[in-house]
């Protein structure tokens, strides 16, 4: 069973807080409406019998042995107090509109412990009617016992009083209650999804669980209606979270590479969505910022997209090239508006992309390309389930792994860890994206209005 570490359970719970609130707020409104609206408010009213034995000289004074006789046939009183020969009379005198089961069902008759007392409890809709019957009940069971067993020492001890207010008037109670179950229902919900979630989503837990670095995290944006919005937001917004975020990545890799000349570059994810072609195309321009001469590479040769990002056409790209003889090769090389900064397509989608990935021509194009530029970004396939990046992987330098933050399951990272690994690949490290910047260091910058973007 994997450790739960409460910690990060209660981290999870702030994804809940609308959740608690709505939850709560149903349960409190339910328990108003019915209290207050529905629920038809019971009175109570409540009296006592004494029944004891006098002696033969009419001493009402009982002995211990008539007390203790009373004692054992309490019970039997009780039985006699609910009998239909008592309650047919209460329902007559009274002219009750309720049937004999239903005044018994409103009834409750108990011996007091350890006394010759009756307690008799009656319950209605009705305030004084309820006094009325526990009276009546104690009357007519009076006048019964003495008939059956000669009894004329049964006493009324205490008169029953209208009561004041409804004795299912338990509002307090019950909205303590909503609250609990709403809380408890909600927090159990998440508990479980907590335990369940396989999917990654702290650094340490990258680290500790598979031995990768964290190398980057890139927060995810709140802006929801723009949809000129760029996703170059490195160069149309430098003062963006997200910016900063992409130039911190970069410092990390040359950190990483310190000692070695950093030429190339893989990015790649586990899964399709996670965001990998984002973070290469900011990723080159962010370096393409301090002086590079810089390629960046769509080697997604099934569903590449960034000419989408940088607005290129995708007629001659990698796939075309890679049909073609290398001399060729400035044909398919697009300059972009952003200094120091190439791109070369994916290209036509071809029916064998793992094939011209794992060409003696792309070793060739990749030596070319070290000789052109200070540094190449390529931008893979996803891992899962595809060779295509681990065929690249073995050429790098370094290789990236993008996850989505709470998204990417663990068996997946670990998987294409694994693939990584075989491929004999440097990977530099995990880069978490579309992290939720309210909970994270980041959102503590004074960036301005560009902080926010869509990808």
């Amino acid at each position: 069973m994997e450790e739960i570490n409460i910690k990060d359970f209660f981290i999870y719970l702030k994804h809940y807080i609308i959740a608690f609130i709505v939850m709560i707020g149903l349960a409190v409104g339910g328990v108003l409406t019915y209290d207050m609206a529905i629920k038809k408010p019971v009175y109570q009213a409540q009296t006592t019998i004494v029944i004891a034995k006098a002696d033969g000289s009419n001493n009402a004074a009982a002995t211990l042995n008539d007390v203790n006789a009373s004692q054992k046939l309490a019970t039997t009183y009780g039985e006699i107090a609910k009998s239909e020969l008592v309650l047919n009379q209460v329902i007559s005198n009274l002219d009750l509109p309720t049937s004999t089961k239903d005044l018994k069902n409103n009834l409750t008759i108990k011996p007091v412990e350890d006394t010759s007392i009756l307690s008799v409890t009656a319950r209605s809709l009705s305030a004084s009617q309820s006094a009325e019957i526990a009276n009546e009940i104690a009357n007519v069971f009076s006048k019964e016992v003495a008939k059956i067993y000669n009894l004329e020492n049964v006493s009324q001890l205490s008169v029953a009083k209208v009561p004041e207010s409804p004795s299912n008037n338990t509002l307090t109670r019950d909205l303590i209650l909503a609250v609990v179950v709403a809380i408890a229902a909600v927090g159990g919900f998440a508990f479980l999804r907590f335990y369940l979630d396989d999917t990654v989503k702290h650094s340490d837990e990258v680290e500790k669980m598979f031995g990768l670095p964290m190398t980057g995290k890139i927060c995810k944006n709140d802006m929801k209606s723009k949809k000129d919005v760029s996703e170059l937001v490195v160069e149309k917004y430098p003062k963006a979270i997200v910016s900063e975020n992409i130039k911190s990545l970069r410092t990390n890799l040359q950190f990483t590479a310190i000692d070695n000349n950093l030429k190339t570059i893989l990015v790649t994810s586990t899964n399709a969505s996670e965001g990998k072609s984002f973070v290469s195309a900011n990723l080159a321009i962010s370096f393409a910022q301090t002086e590079k001469k810089v390629l960046l590479v769509d080697c997604d040769l099934r569903k590449g997209r960034v000419h989408r990002l940088f607005d290129i056409p995708n007629t001659d790209g990698l796939s075309n090239l890679l049909t073609d003889e290398l001399e060729n090769i400035e044909h398919y090389i697009h300059n972009t508006s952003i200094k120091n900064l190439d791109v070369i397509t994916c290209g036509t989608y071809p029916p064998n992309p793992s094939e011209l990935l794992a060409s003696r021509k792309m070793k060739k194009l990749l030596t070319s390309l070290r000789h052109r530029y200070s540094l190449i970004i390529f931008d893979g396939a996803p891992i899962g389930g595809l060779t295509d990046s681990v065929i690249l992987a073995n050429l790098m330098d370094e290789t990236l792994i993008v996850v989505k933050d709470g998204n990417t399951s663990k068996n997946d990272l670990m998987a294409a860890k694994d693939e990584l690994s075989k491929a004999g690949a440097k990977v530099a490290g995990v880069v978490f994206n579309m992290v939720n910047h309210r909970s994270s260091k980041y959102y503590n910058y004074y960036y301005g209005d560009e902080k926010n973007f869509r990808r």
